[in-house]
């Protein structure tokens, strides 16, 4: 949406491989070999089957003609991390490839990633249109960041397609960005993808998606008509709990481009270190077979907390009572590792059940081998009022789990210990 690219650092100045095209990064074979193999030949690295970690904050010209051709966009190549490096440019290929988008930009954090993206979408005066639930640090940028800033901030159902088909149908020269998570942190609540895309297109708006609870192995947004989604690779993508990054990746290689040399280098400065690029692309080359774990021990966990009488609802999109089930089969691969569930007894409960645990682990995050548990309402939530996480579906008894890649029966047994001290209280 925006063009604006500093003159300083023209679009050329981008590496090619930063910005891949469908056509150029999508016929390396299925999604594991293009996550293992993509954009990288050991043979033109001394042998090395690991890529090298480019540790360096800046490269040298061979000469001075070179660097000025460089920053006269005559030149593609690598002259400063903050803009590119070689070691994220494989990252950012692979993960272009692997999301079916046009490019991809990596940053130091999710956050990165969301607040750069949209500083480079938005104007003052324009609108995002935003998902009444989100996670928390997100719901905060929009609070006090973009509104502060002119841009107006309206939230409303996206599960509730009239909805959205009302809030874009109001007349205005503005321009829209819609924007949401599919499942929503931390509730599961989903958001049919490709009807929002369709009804943005008609009121020429743009969608951004936040893609970090499935990945591209389990859902692919911009097939689906988004034009940019967001993930926090901290979670699933790079998988070990041992890293904070983020990526986004882009329908549009211009678009790409201008969050590059605009949100990133200019707006926030929160590119990626090679050494968390580094640890990404090791996460990618296990991400479906631990995928495909996270996704079977959540599926059985999920039956089981349903059937426990201290629990009021289990959120989780393989089961049949979820009520947004048929559409999680329509538009997810599989349901994913997350679930959310809800105690009778509420912030009391909640607080209690948190405190029982003994294998799983008390934090935040997710996406990590560990099985983590959280408890929104007085955790990541906590900075909403009482009346907002009530508007945002986040009850007090919420907890939100991630189940990891221990063996299910131990997760379960350890769940079921804490249900029932809450049970006996």
């Amino acid at each position: 949406m925006n063009s604006r690219i500093p003159s300083t650092c023209p679009a050329s100045d981008i590496p090619t491989e930063t910005l891949s095209t469908p056509s150029a990064v999508h016929s390396a074979g299925g999604f594991s070999t293009r996550a293992i193999h993509l954009g990288y030949e050991p043979q033109d690295h001394h042998g090395a089957l690991v890529p090298p970690i480019y540790a360096t904050a800046t490269f040298a010209f061979p000469d001075a003609a070179y660097g000025g051709r460089c920053f006269a966009g005559e030149e593609a190549g690598h002259f400063y991390t903050r803009i590119s490096n070689p070691t994220l440019a494989l990252l950012e290929t692979r993960m272009a490839s692997l999301e079916q988008g046009a490019g991809a930009v990596a940053f130091g954090s999710g956050m990165g990633a969301i607040t750069a993206t949209l500083w480079t979408m938005l104007t003052p005066g324009d609108e995002l249109i935003s998902d009444i639930t989100l996670y928390g640090c997100t719901f905060s940028f929009f609070n006090h960041g973009l509104s502060r800033f002119g841009v107006k901030v309206r939230y409303i159902d996206m599960a509730d397609l009239d909805a959205v088909e009302q809030a874009l149908s109001e007349h205005t020269e503005k321009r829209r960005v819609l924007y949401f998570e599919s499942p929503a942190n931390p509730n599961m609540r989903l958001v049919d993808i490709a009807a929002v895309c369709t009804l943005a297109k008609q009121h020429a708006a743009k969608v951004v998606v936040d893609n970090t609870y499935c990945t591209p192995y389990l859902q692919l947004p911009l097939t689906m008509g988004a034009h940019a989604v967001v993930h926090s690779a901290t979670k699933y993508l790079g998988g070990h709990g041992d890293l904070t990054a983020g990526i986004a990746v882009f329908a549009d290689a211009e678009l790409a481009m201008n969050v590059r040399l605009y949100g990133l280098k200019d707006m926030t400065g929160a590119v990626m270190s090679a050494q968390d690029a580094h640890l990404v692309m090791r996460g990618l080359k296990t991400l479906s077979l631990r995928l495909d774990r996270h996704c079977d021990s959540a599926e059985t966990i999920a039956k089981v907390l349903e059937a426990h009488t201290i629990t009021d609802k289990v959120c989780y999109p393989g089961l049949a009572s979820f009520a947004q089930h048929e559409l999680a089969t329509r538009q997810m691969k599989c349901y994913g590792g997350m679930i959310a569930f809800e105690l009778k007894g509420g912030m009391q409960a909640g607080i209690r059940f948190m405190d029982a645990l003994r294998l799983v682990t008390r934090a935040v995050s997710l996406g990590d081998a560990e099985s983590l548990a959280q408890h929104p309402a007085s955790m990541t939530h906590s900075t909403y009022t009482p009346e907002q996480r009530a508007a945002h579906g986040i009850s007090d008894g919420l907890i939100r789990l991630s189940v990891g890649l221990e063996d299910v029966q131990d997760i379960l047994a350890d769940l079921q210990q804490a249900l029932d001290q809450v049970a006996m209280s």
